[in-house]
């Protein structure tokens, strides 16, 4: 059934992928920011622009993806010139990007805000499931220059801008790259956002990180919001404690009660099954309007890895408690008609139900995920907007959890390849012999954690071999064979059919595994 599903959701991103690249501008290949039809496109002129902060962020990452896995050529070829060509068009200072004109083919003035969407929203998440591909050198660089031309002067360095969203963003991709590079630039600029926020807006907002700050002022909006263009600040204040704290720095010390009263203050402000609103006043707590945020599973994800990081229980049973109620929201409206709130509702239970696999849950992610793709048109579109590669990024999470993140060499369409977890090994299917690559655990060996936190644009690790481990295989036939991970990770033929993965555990083996006979 995994597998059935696995060929359903693939075939349909790829219609999207197939659909998007057939409007891209022909003179740069950029793709617009919404076609004529298109959701924001009522009552108002049609103009064809590319925004690093929506198309860049929000649907070409997921293409990329999307090819990565069903179609290499396109993956090798057309994404590549399409990031020459954003490298090439878009780029207007340093390695700032600005919004492109595709009609006059001229760009604008640079957007400190398009580079730190267009990196955390799109190059991250790229860079969480490939690693190093020059994707990840278009991202450190960009958020490099967005550092040294940040506009906002603070006693604690320069900031990005004075919103949680554009702070926040920031601190993602700053975190993953201190983790992942030996520059202690990335830190100290991590840690001069973070103690903006410590320091004079949590202390001065019942310690919840406002929508807008004025720092002449020392006074902000009286509204934290809890959904996108809010919520970031949480997710990213919360992931550079983690990091801290993995490191035991005096830092760590320091932004710890911060962090707890943060996600404290936010759980309280949920409904009785745990959800949040879009938006709270922050001196009540109240929500400002009724409507519940498509986000919560973002910030259920921070308040996840603050367990992870302190081993408070509390809020892992904050988050299965979220997660045990969603069956009573099956349906549920997320605040528009648009299928992106739903997409990013299920986005965020998959990530933790990769930590907590809460089988009510599942079965939630199930029947969401088919309503979600019954939303297609028969011309491969959802709604016309660059939020249809947000469509494809959940359907690739969705595929992930069904394949336990073993991922085709490449899909084919008819390929049906599926799998379940059985104790400490694997149960795999394929309808026919197929080059399958396994995952890995990308939270150590690609962005430097120590541990697999919760985060926001991560493709969360679901069965992920160890490289220098023995596996044994079995297919239906009895035919055995023992690989290293590191062989599973970069590829091996499956025959069709049932094959069982079983790890043989960490070395040395001689006192353990009895000879097996390998046939090749």
């Amino acid at each position: 059934q995994h597998a059935r599903d696995v060929e359903r959701a693939l075939r349909s991103a790829q219609r999207v992928l197939q659909a998007w690249l057939a409007q891209a501008d022909p003179l740069t290949l950029l793709l617009p920011d919404r076609l004529p039809g298109g959701r924001g496109t009522e009552g108002r002129p049609y103009h064809r622009v590319y925004t690093p902060h929506n198309s860049g962020a929000d649907l070409y990452p997921y293409l990329i993806l999307t090819a990565r896995i069903t179609d290499p050529e396109i993956y090798h070829g057309r994404m590549l010139e399409m990031l020459r060509n954003e490298v090439r068009y878009t780029t207007v200072l340093d390695s700032l990007p600005a919004d492109f004109d595709l009609e006059k083919h001229v760009p604008a003035q640079p957007s400190i805000f398009g580079a730190a969407e267009y990196a955390k929203d799109g190059l991250l998440a790229v860079t969480e499931l490939l690693g190093r591909t020059p994707w990840f050198e278009r991202m450190r660089e960009l958020t490099r220059d967005m550092m040294r031309h940040c506009p906002v002067k603070t006693r604690w360095g320069p900031l990005p801008g004075t919103g949680a969203e554009i702070n926040g963003d920031a601190l993602q991709v700053l975190v993953r790259l201190a983790a992942m590079d030996r520059d202690l630039s990335w830190r100290q600029w991590a840690r001069g956002i973070a103690d903006a926020y410590v320091e004079e807006i949590l202390p001065r907002s019942n310690g919840l990180p406002v929508e807008e700050w004025d720092f002449a002022t020392q006074s902000g909006s009286k509204r934290c919001r809890l959904r996108d263009h809010g919520n970031e600040a949480i997710v990213g204040l919360t992931l550079l404690y983690a990091l801290e704290a993995e490191e035991q720095t005096p830092y760590a010390r320091r932004y710890e009660p911060a962090i707890r009263k943060m996600l404290d203050q936010v759980l309280a402000s949920a409904n009785p099954d745990g959800f949040l609103y879009e938006s709270i006043d922050v001196d009540s707590l109240r929500p400002v309007r009724d409507t519940l945020s498509d986000n919560w599973g973002y910030v259920y994800g921070a308040v996840y890895a603050f367990f992870q990081s302190t081993g408070d229980p509390s809020y892992r049973e904050a988050t299965l408690k979220v997660l045990r109620a969603l069956p009573k929201y099956l349906g549920h409206n997320w605040g528009s008609t648009s299928f992106d709130e739903l997409a990013d509702s299920i986005e965020g239970a998959l990530y933790l139900l990769a930590r907590e696999p809460v089988q009510e849950a599942f079965q939630w992610v199930e029947k969401e995920t088919q309503r979600l793709m019954s939303l297609q048109r028969p011309d491969g579109f959802i709604e016309r907007w660059y939020g249809e590669g947000n469509y494809n990024r959940t359907l690739l999470l969705y595929v992930m959890w069904k394949t336990q993140g073993i991922l085709p060499d490449p899909w084919t369409p008819g390929l049906e390849l599926g799998a379940a977890r059985t104790n400490d090994g694997l149960i795999v299917f394929v309808n026919r012999p197929a080059r399958v690559r396994f995952d890995f655990p990308r939270h150590r060996l690609v962005i430097g954690f120590r541990k697999n936190y919760a985060r926001l644009n991560e493709f969360p690790e679901w069965y992920a071999v160890e490289p220098n481990w023995l596996y044994r295989l079995r297919d239906a036939r009895g035919v055995e064979q023992v690989r290293l991970g590191s062989e599973l990770v970069a590829g091996i033929q499956l025959p069709e059919g049932l094959t069982t993965v079983e790890p043989l555990g960490p070395p040395p083996y001689a006192q353990k595994a009895s000879p097996v006979r390998t046939e090749h």
